[in-house]
Order: C-alpha cells, then structure tokens, then sequence
C-alpha cells in the first residue's frame, strides 16, 4: 500500500515537471526568445497629433533588419480595440506590398492577429518577436499571447516599422538608432 503511493505519488511529481516544462514558453516573456537583446532605438507614434504608443527596437545584432531576429515592444498610450488594430495593420502590409494579398492568405492572417492582439488601453504593452525565417510571436504585458509560424507574415507585418516605404519614417530612423 505505501510502494504505491509512492509510485503514484512520484507519478503524479513527474507529471507536474513536465507540464511545467512544456508549459514555461507561455509563461516567459519575450526576452527569453533573444537572449543578448539590447536596446537599439526608440520613438513616439503620434497620429493627428496625439500620442498613440511608443515603440521601442530590441536585438542582439548591432544593426538590426529584416533578416535578424529582434522584438518591437509597442508601449500604448491610448485605448485602441482589437479589430482596429488588426484592421489597421492589414491596411498597411497591403500598402507597403503593393500588390494586392490573396483572400486566403489576408484571412489567415487576420486569424492570426486576432488570436495575438487584444484591446489596448493606456499602459498596455504588445512587443513582436521577430524570427526570420520561422515566424513570430506576440506577448501582451509580457506573456505570450500567441505565435505564428509563417515567415511571410512575420515579414510582412515588421515591414510596417523597418521597411523604407513605412509611413512614418522618422519612427523607422529612431527605431533603427540611424
């Protein structure tokens, strides 16, 4: 009777180690995902001349760009719904693509940013992990809130801050340290 629950019980502790292994991902913020990250530039995003957030470029690499990794930590300084967000980022990959994104391909996408993005208020934070050539990961206010694993996303959606034809490009010149 007391082999067994011993047996059970070390059962039962294994079980818990491993969840909490397999779990840790979704409690580690995003600097866990690009260990030696520094911070390279950061700048105000001001629309009609108010304060909408202020984003902030982290990475190991000296000269960040679409080809290392590196997060977009938007720190929200207004309240903004979901749908908004995701509406409005859409808007922006298909004006800095220039051509026009297969339905299919918008839809997932829009899928996707729902599952990351949440309502913001002043205080919120959403930062971007950018992993080129696997995808992405999101965290609201430091935990993950969902990963991507498509490239061409995660391109397409950081090109709104790095891209040269960004529309704000002064953001994009403080966000890079130039």
């Amino acid at each position: 009777m007391i082999r067994s629950f011993v047996a059970w019980r070390n059962l039962v502790g294994l079980m818990i180690g491993l969840l909490a292994f397999y779990a840790f991902p979704a409690f580690a913020d995003w600097r866990s995902a690009l260990p030696g990250a520094r911070l390279i530039g950061q700048g105000d995003f001001t629309r009609f001349g108010f304060d909408v957030y202020q984003a902030r470029l982290w990475s190991a690499a000296p000269s960040p760009s679409l080809d290392t990794a590196f997060a977009l930590e938007l720190d929200y300084r207004r309240s903004i719904g979901k749908e908004t967000l995701v509406q409005t980022s859409l808007e922006e990959i298909q004006r800095i693509n220039g051509a026009p994104l297969d339905a299919q391909r918008l839809d997932a996408w829009r899928t996707h940013m729902r599952l990351a993005f949440v309502d913001v208020k002043p205080g919120s934070r959403i930062t971007g992990v950018y992993l080129p050539g696997h995808g992405c990961r999101f965290y609201v206010d430091e935990h993950l809130s969902h990963a991507i694993d498509d490239p061409s996303f995660a391109r397409a959606f950081f090109a709104i801050w790095l891209d040269p034809e960004t529309q704000d490009k002064q953001l994009r010149k403080q966000l890079l340290g130039l």
